[in-house]
C-alpha cells in the first residue's frame, strides 16, 4: 500500500496480513481509511513511531491521531512497543487501542498499567470484525479530540 509517511492518521500494528486487509476495507468503506499505515511487527512499528532505520526521513514530531496495536507479534511484543511509546515524552500521548484476539487478564491488566487508551478482544465473526473497527475509527479519528 502507498504511503504518505509523513501525515498518518492511523498507524496499524498487525502481523497477519488477513486481519490487516478486513481492518483496512472496513476503515475505507467508512470513509476512515485516508492516511493509514500498515506495520507487520513491533520492531517495525518502533522504527516508524521514532522515525529510524527505513523510517528515518520522518519527522518524529509527524504522530498518527491513534495507533491500533496487536499484542501477539514477531520481533516486538504489543506490549513492549506501547511500554516504550507511553515512555517516551515525544509519545506518550499518542492514543493506543489494543486490537487482540487475547482474554487472558493479565495482558488486559498489564496494557492497562502500561497506559493504553483502550483494550479491543477482536470479535470472531467477519460481521462483528468489520462493524468493531468501523466504530473505533469513527470514535478515534471523528469523535475523539487528540492533543497535537
Amino acid at each position: 500500500m502507498e504511503q504518505n509517511l509523513h501525515s498518518v492518521d492511523i498507524l496499524l500494528v498487525e502481523d497477519s496480513l488477513e486481519d490487516a486487509n478486513l481492518v483496512m476495507r472496513s476503515l475505507k468503506k467508512n470513509n476512515l481509511a485516508n492516511n493509514i499505515t500498515h506495520v507487520e511487527d513491533g520492531a517495525e512499528a518502533l522504527d516508524f513511531i521514532f522515525a529510524r532505520e527505513a523510517y528515518s526521513s520522518r519527522n518524529v514530531e509527524d504522530k498518527p491521531k491513534v495507533i491500533l496495536l496487536d499484542l501477539k507479534m514477531p520481533k516486538v511484543s504489543g506490549l513492549e512497543v506501547l511500554r516504550e511509546l507511553k515512555a517516551d515524552p515525544r509519545t506518550h500521548s499518542i492514543p493506543v487501542v489494543i486490537m487482540t484476539s487475547s482474554r487472558e487478564d493479565k495482558d488486559l491488566m498489564e496494557s492497562y498499567k502500561l497506559g493504553v487508551n483502550a483494550y479491543v478482544v477482536k470479535p470472531v465473526s467477519f460481521e462483528g470484525f468489520v462493524k468493531a473497527v468501523a466504530e473505533l475509527g469513527l470514535f478515534w479519528l471523528m469523535l475523539n479530540e487528540s492533543p497535537r
